[in-house]
């Protein structure tokens, strides 16, 4: 299974999202409740192309990484956004962005990163 989704526009990649089963990766910072009968998607990370930025893409791949999650059998996706001044992490996301998504914070990782989490309604 692909780690990731891509955004295109007018048929050429603008930007992609890295979503997959949460074990997929290394460990991220998120709640340690792997034995939950939950199956968490992470959302790592973001990339959209320089002159795309600011137009709401990263809010589209999102929702669409939640979608692929939710049709792959995700029952949560979890994700480790900043804020917006932050100096680092920036790659994953921003936390308004998730909250205006329905995300709801969950925990810290590290002095940066929120857990947010994203509930698939069964």
């Amino acid at each position: 299974m692909p780690i990731g989704i891509l955004g295109y526009r007018d048929g050429a990649p603008i930007a992609w999202c890295s979503i997959a089963p949460r074990d997929t990766y290394r460990h991220l910072g998120g709640l340690d409740d792997f034995e939950t009968t939950e199956r968490v998607w992470a959302l790592a990370c973001f990339f959209v192309k320089r002159e795309y930025r600011g137009h709401g893409i990263s809010k589209k791949l999102l929702l669409a990484a939640v979608d692929h999650a939710a049709r792959n059998g995700a029952t949560i996706v979890e994700a480790y956004p900043v804020d917006p001044d932050s100096p680092s992490y920036r790659f994953m996301g921003f936390v308004e962005t998730f909250s205006e998504a329905g995300f709801q914070k969950v925990g810290q990782a590290g002095q940066r990163r929120h857990v947010m989490r994203f509930p698939i309604p069964r």
